[in-house]
């Protein structure tokens, strides 16, 4: 079995297109938790609070090792 794209998954094989993607979905997530974890403060949840930064921050942490990895793949 292999694990190279083929585009059957994503439509493309473009592996930095890909990574570019992975890194756009990151922010975005990043920045819906925002919306999540207002919204939790404004209930006064602490509980639930957390738990959106704690998404948000994995997030965070997805799209910089992405974008280090995607630079690294940038053509000369």
């Amino acid at each position: 079995m292999t694990t190279a794209e083929t585009g059957d998954l994503t439509g493309t094989r473009d592996k930095t297109y890909n990574l570019i993607r992975y890194t756009e979905e990151c922010l975005t997530n990043a920045l819906r938790m925002e919306t999540f974890i207002a919204d939790a403060q404004r209930d006064g949840d602490g509980e639930v609070v957390e738990l959106f930064r704690r998404a948000q921050s994995d997030s965070r942490k997805g799209d910089c090792a992405r974008l280090t990895r995607v630079g690294s793949l940038a053509p000369n």
